[in-house]
Formats: C-alpha cells, sequence, structure tokens
C-alpha cells in the first residue's frame, strides 16, 4: 500500500485544487468520504477505498460503487462515534499511510471543520505527518522543537498558531513581523494570528519545549 493516502472528504472542494493534487501525486491512496465520493465519480476518479454514513451521497452513486466496481465500501450507520473524516484518517493509518493530506475538510459548518482539525491529532500522536488543504489554509499540528516557514515554501503570505487546549510554556518566534520570546502562550487569546515572515528574513522559526499547536499558513483569494 502507498505511504500517503489522499481523503476526499464531503465539506468544500475547490475543483481545480482537488483535481491538481490527485494528478501530482502519484503511488498514493485515495480515500473518499461522503459527499467527496460524488466528486470523484463526477470526475471518473477510481477511488481505492471509500467510507462513510453516506447520508448525503446520491444512492445511485454509491449503488455504483457497490455493484459495478471492486472498491471496498465501508458503509457505517450514520449513529456512530466518529466522524466520516476521522474514520478514513484511522483506516488510511491502518493501512500504513506516513503521510496523510485532507481535502474537503472545510466550508460549511464549522463544528464539522473544528472536528477534522481536531482530528489531526489522532496522526499526529502516531508520528504520522496529517494536513487539511484548502486553496486559502494549509493546516497541521506541529510539536515540542523548532519548526521552519520558509519564505520560498511557504503556502501562503501569513501563518497563525493556535494551542490545543493547554499552555505552551516557553513559546518563540523568530524571523517574523511580529516576534515572541519565552511567551505563554494560551487558548484562549488571538495574539498569535496573522504573522508573516519579517521582511528581509528567508523564514521564521517556531520553537517552543513540549505541548502541541495548530499551525495555519494561509493567503487571500
Amino acid at each position: 500500500m502507498s505511504k500517503k493516502s489522499i481523503i476526499i472528504s464531503g465539506g468544500e472542494l475547490d475543483e481545480e485544487l482537488t483535481l491538481s493534487v490527485l494528478k501530482e501525486q502519484e503511488e498514493r491512496c485515495v480515500i473518499g468520504v461522503d459527499r467527496g465520493v460524488e466528486f470523484l465519480y463526477n470526475h471518473q476518479i477510481m477511488p481505492d477505498y471509500i467510507v462513510g454514513d453516506f447520508d448525503s451521497t446520491r444512492e445511485e452513486i454509491r449503488d455504483y460503487y457497490k455493484n459495478e466496481t471492486n472498491v471496498p465500501v465501508r458503509e457505517y450507520n450514520p449513529v456512530k462515534d466518529a466522524s466520516d473524516t476521522e474514520i478514513a484518517i484511522r483506516l488510511a493509518m491502518t493501512l500504513g499511510s506516513r503521510k496523510i493530506l485532507i481535502l474537503g475538510a472545510t466550508g460549511g459548518r464549522i463544528d464539522h471543520l473544528w472536528a477534522n482539525v481536531q482530528s489531526l491529532m489522532i496522526p499526529f500522536k502516531a508520528g504520522i505527518e496529517a494536513k487539511i488543504l484548502d486553496r486559502q489554509n494549509l493546516i497541521s499540528i506541529i510539536g515540542g522543537g523548532e519548526t521552519h516557514i520558509r519564505r520560498s515554501e511557504a503556502f501562503g503570505a501569513y501563518f497563525s498558531v493556535f494551542p490545543l487546549g493547554e499552555d505552551i510554556f516557553g513559546f518563540n518566534i523568530s524571523g517574523a513581523k511580529y516576534p515572541l520570546k519565552n511567551h505563554t502562550l494560551t487558548p484562549y487569546n488571538s495574539l498569535c494570528v496573522s504573522n508573516q515572515i519579517a521582511g528581509d528574513a528567508k523564514e521564521a522559526v517556531i520553537s517552543f519545549p513540549s505541548g502541541q499547536v495548530i499551525l495555519m499558513e494561509t493567503r487571500d483569494r
């Protein structure tokens, strides 16, 4: 099985971006999730697995994959203890993926978005890289140590950092428009929203000794 999984979830999908990611990524496992399966069906892209409760997928599409293809379909009762995207993440991990990229995890309801962001902790704890991608955002979780955001490789002009439910002590940002040194980062303020790499710097460096934070790299439309 491929060491990289691409999850096509049921939120908003930018057609150009999604098709370009699927085209560029070779030797990957594609997991269709609920309404994201319709995108794959409409663009004649065969997934490797399909998961979900299919409460928002047209019946004829679900039946097509069940009856006309050899794609494994894992259907769940809508009354379940995990979101469809979380189930897909756990499947990708079970298949041995070391990198997971999730599209269609944003847009629409904020509760769904937040559930998807929190689900990134599941692969993070297992040492697996997982990211949420849409046209304007690249979201991941980073742990203690140093994270370098290089200007030449940055997703967008801005980056924001949010603690994931706990205080982060000894938090530092260098090479940025708004630097920090030995700061205590708390979950209830917006201090680290919309920072930028400093004008003369090649990179910004985020460092802290322990804990986890959400890193959002963003850009305007």
